[in-house]
């Protein structure tokens, strides 16, 4: 089962808590197939957005981007601004340190999450954008 899902996030770090939209697909999976365990594939779709876990909540939703700041700094000279004529390459640098990609493990057809663990979607282009994020039911 296969469902893509979009979520609008402002540049430079900006990041959406999708957890309740895994619970949800996980739920219908469930319902439909009867099979209450497997793993749920959560890809961005594109090259400055990222997915990871967080406790999501104020101070490390500023925490995350001024960090990567320091390890990817936007005002850096990045050779992908020559090649292409922008200004993102700090936000491919970063979307590549934290991953595309995350896989959920669900049991009893409850995701595996520790009790302040979210799941997110991080923007870490320059601008506003439309993030594109597929989620999988992988079974066990």
């Amino acid at each position: 089962m296969i469902r893509e899902i979009e979520v609008e996030l402002d540049g430079f770090g900006d990041m959406a808590d999708i957890t309740e939209e895994l619970r949800k697909f996980v739920d219908e999976y469930v319902e439909r197939m009867g099979i209450d365990e497997g793993a749920v594939l959560v890809f961005n779709i594109g090259s400055t957005g990222a997915v990871t876990t967080i406790e999501y909540e104020p101070g490390l939703k500023k925490d995350l981007p001024r960090i990567m700041e320091k390890i990817a700094p936007y005002g850096e000279d990045y050779e992908h601004h020559r090649t292409w004529g922008d200004d993102n390459g700090s936000g491919h640098v970063r979307a590549s340190i934290i991953g595309p990609s995350l896989l959920v493990p669900f049991v009893n057809g409850r995701l595996i999450l520790g009790r302040w663990q979210q799941v997110v979607i991080i923007n870490f282009d320059t601008r506003r954008r439309k993030r594109r994020v597929l989620l999988q039911i992988l079974r066990a």
